[in-house]
């Protein structure tokens, strides 16, 4: 049985990681391209409609991706976690239903409509069918996030006497207090990652000697509304996740911080620190006192209740797992704002494209707002565990007890080599878009 919950949660952790590189950046970018459309508008400047339409290019290969590796996840549902969807499917099948019907259709019929119809509408029509492709975009974000609400904190629900999950206040589905700020936490999540992009493609540009008006215009609109949203990012977005996770799921906000024992007087920050579970203690820890209390309740003095007030039936199962991607994340957004800054005051400064040790270091920092994403989603993720609907319905009842591990473990094995494929695929076809740079309207 361990075995089969294992397989079954590695398999889906794998399609769902690989699947989530692309909407985090179709869902930013598609925001920015709507900026770009919006400047060409009221300035008929052609470099930014240029701008707009090849950052569409990338955002309709990321689209294409995105639906390849999410449709396994919906056979997943049915495959491996059979007995989640018949108890549940009443609440989740509304919002999935809903992603699909309204949000995707939506964005992909735009979409064609964006990419070869400019000619045929006129520029209004054109930025409309832009602002409908992020419409699009951000309504399948929040409904998906609708979801994962639910099953973190779960509203306007009963119970049938055969353990069937069903609806009773489908309101309460989009009044959940979850929701919000996870939502909002997610969408400047996927905003730093398009900005990063977007604003390392720019320095490659400009530390490259080609297509140079576009590098300096894509260095410029990545770094400022990469500097907006990692602010966001952290406060109040952040600062709101956290505190709904103190609130209602106090168990895994001790986990995350790595709290194993309750403090008097005040809990102090983590900085640093490796979790040992067995002992129940964090190795070589660097904090600072009574801050952790403070940022949660506004009180130097407030108490954090740590692991050691839970049963250990209910604690996350895998807490070096979440400790570590909380952190990371954190660590992460931390120095996303400091280079942001950095970048910010020179580009103020009229010195930024000089600046070759900022735009080299937009390049090489174009993976890691990827990563701290992922952490971000890991640490919703595991610090839900040992629930798949929190503390209603255990991960070990939601499994479909007939597919065997191995069944589980052989189709993982043909998903690693296919995702492989296709990410190759993805780079040879975006390098081949961004090394060809910004189609011009006029000679730049």
């Amino acid at each position: 049985m361990e075995d089969m919950i294992f397989y079954d949660r590695m398999q889906f952790a794998f399609t769902i990681t690989f699947h989530y590189l692309f909407p985090q950046l179709t869902m930013g970018l598609s925001l920015m391209i709507v900026y770009f459309k919006w400047r060409f508008l009221r300035t008929q400047i052609d470099k930014y409609n240029d701008a707009a339409k090849f950052w569409m290019k990338i955002f309709a290969l990321n689209f294409a991706m995105g639906v390849v590796t999410g449709i396994p996840m919906e056979f997943q549902f049915g495959t491996n976690w059979a007995k989640f969807s018949e108890l549940t499917g009443g609440i989740i099948g509304q919002t999935l239903a809903m992603e699909g019907m309204f949000s995707f259709f939506l964005e992909s019929s735009f979409l064609g409509l964006f990419l070869f119809g400019e000619k045929l509408m006129g520029q209004k029509l054109h930025f409309l069918t832009g602002f409908l492709v992020f419409l699009g975009s951000w309504a399948s974000g929040y409904l998906i996030i609708a979801t994962h609400s639910w099953m973190q904190y779960p509203v306007g629900y009963e119970i049938l006497e055969n353990g069937k999950f069903v609806l009773n206040n489908f309101g309460a589905l989009f009044s959940n207090p979850w929701l919000m700020p996870a939502f909002l936490h997610n969408q400047m999540g996927s905003l730093i990652t398009s900005s990063f992009v977007v604003a390392a493609v720019g320095a490659f540009y400009l530390l490259n000697n080609k297509h140079s008006e576009f590098g300096k215009l894509f260095v410029k609109t990545g770094v400022i509304f990469g500097l907006v949203a990692s602010i966001v990012v952290a406060f109040p977005t952040g600062d709101w996740m956290a505190k709904n996770v103190a609130i209602h799921q106090p168990v895994t906000f001790a986990a995350m911080e790595g709290i194993f024992e309750t403090e008097d007087g005040g809990a102090e920050i983590i900085l640093i620190g490796q979790p040992d579970v067995e002992n129940k203690k964090l190795d070589n820890k660097i904090a600072v006192p009574n801050v952790l209390s403070f940022l949660t309740y506004q009180r130097w003095d407030a108490e954090i209740k740590g692991l050691n007030e839970f049963d250990e039936s209910v604690h996350p199962t895998n807490i070096p797992g979440l400790y570590y991607s909380y952190h990371i994340m954190v660590g992460l957004g931390t120095i996303f704002i400091g280079l942001l800054l950095l970048a910010n005051i020179q580009l103020f400064r009229k010195k930024l494209y000089e600046t070759k040790w900022i735009l080299w270091s937009l390049m090489f920092m174009l993976p890691f707002p990827y990563i701290a994403n992922t952490a971000g989603w890991y640490t919703a993720e595991l610090g839900r565990q040992p629930w798949l609907v929190y503390n209603l319905l255990r991960t070990v009842d939601g499994i479909s007890p007939t597919v065997s591990s191995g069944n589980t473990l052989f189709t993982l094995l043909g998903f690693i080599g296919l995702y492989l494929l296709l990410g190759l695929l993805f780079i040879m076809l975006a390098g081949k878009i961004i090394n060809k740079g910004p189609e011009t309207t006029k000679q730049i």
